[in-house]
């Protein structure tokens, strides 16, 4: 009683907020949301975990698994996010070498948002109990 009432001082606004369900997520899902996850550069658990309405921690766990199963270790998962340039290089070479890169990311980006919308749905296929699409 007196730990919850500390906990209540410490943390008000997890004291108002009702227990989270525990809930079951497809194997579909999970690897899908970790595919998401690993294919976006500069991409953050936060901000999938975020963009799919799932918990931080959750994605996390997930993607820790997938790692651990694939015997990948966690320092060579994601790849950094390539730095632009905000001035414009008068090396036509460089400017050549910045478009590609400019290119590939906005190849990653398409390919998370097709990724995303592919979970988008099939979530919205198992909420409305369909699978005629």
């Amino acid at each position: 009683m007196v730990d919850t009432l500390i906990l209540d001082l410490l943390y008000p606004e997890e004291a108002r907020r009702p227990p989270m369900a525990m809930k079951d997520y497809s194997d579909e899902f999970r690897a899908d949301a970790v595919g998401l996850y690993e294919s976006t550069p500069g991409a953050t658990y936060k901000s999938i975990a975020a963009d799919l309405g799932i918990n931080r921690a959750t994605l996390r766990e997930w993607a820790l698994r997938d790692r651990e199963r694939r015997g990948v270790t966690t320092a060579a998962t994601k790849p950094a996010v390539p730095r632009r340039d905000a001035a414009s290089c008068a090396d036509p070479d460089e400017r050549v070498r910045q478009l590609e890169a400019r290119v590939a990311e906005l190849e990653a980006s398409e390919a998370k948002l097709a990724t995303e919308r592919d979970i988008l749905r099939k979530a919205a296929k198992y909420f409305a109990g369909e699978t005629n699409w």
